[in-house]
């Protein structure tokens, strides 16, 4: 239905990582787990709005400044929490926290019906400019080339950052290309990815006045 809000809660536990994630993706209220503390102190990236509820705290900043990226210019209201092994490395976090990301935002979405299905956007951050292009086509696949060079961003490893947008198209079931064209700061190479995506995201999951009711393929159906 049109107006049927697209949210969702999900709570992941496995032996390397707990994750606790409430998404909405038209933004607004967000429908928290009964044992989500109010307020939690400690958050590394938070922003309230009239339009937005954002509160990330992965345990990976720079992780958690992506993800701000994604939720703030997808329209999204988004409160994510992973307590990982960070004492081995930060593969098991990242990777964990993105699929179940994509997981919760294929919840959310409830299929395609009505919905524009295909999303595209350039970015800028300054010097660095970046193309993500998205289609909720049900089928999972990702091509990411980011060409980025240092070792690490902060505290997350930059082999990382690619392999997080590949485990949120895995969960959600989306087809990505997500390509840095420029960029001589890998900051700034990463982050236009990112707000790329989200631009393409929020494109992808318009609800398109007079398809109501309308699956967007030839096929009729998309799985």
């Amino acid at each position: 239905m049109a107006d049927r809000i697209r949210s969702a809660t999900l709570n992941r536990d496995t032996n390397e990582t707990k994750i606790q994630l409430s998404l909405n993706l038209d933004g607004g209220a967000l429908e928290l787990p009964q044992d989500a503390a109010n307020g939690d102190a400690g958050s590394h990236a938070a922003q309230v709005s009239k339009s937005q509820h954002i509160d990330l705290d992965t345990g990976i900043g720079f992780l958690d400044h992506m993800l701000h990226a994604l939720a703030k210019h997808s329209g999204w209201s988004l409160r994510l929490r992973c307590r990982g092994d960070l004492h081995i490395d930060d593969h098991h976090t990242a990777e964990d926290v993105c699929i179940a990301l994509g997981l919760a935002f294929k919840q959310a979405l409830g299929g395609t019906t009505g919905l524009a299905r295909f999303g595209s956007a350039y970015c800028p951050l300054d010097e660095a400019l970046s193309r993500a292009v998205i289609d909720l086509s049900n089928r999972p696949y990702s091509v990411i080339n980011l060409g980025l060079r240092r070792e690490k961003i902060g505290d997350l490893s930059t082999e990382m950052i690619p392999h997080c947008l590949q485990s949120f198209a895995q969960g959600a079931g989306v087809t990505l290309h997500v390509d840095c064209l420029r960029g001589d700061n890998d900051h700034h190479r990463a982050e236009s990815a990112f707000k790329a995506l989200a631009v393409a995201t929020r494109q992808a999951t318009t609800r398109v006045k007079g398809r109501e009711g309308e699956e967007p393929s030839t096929k009729g159906v998309l799985y």
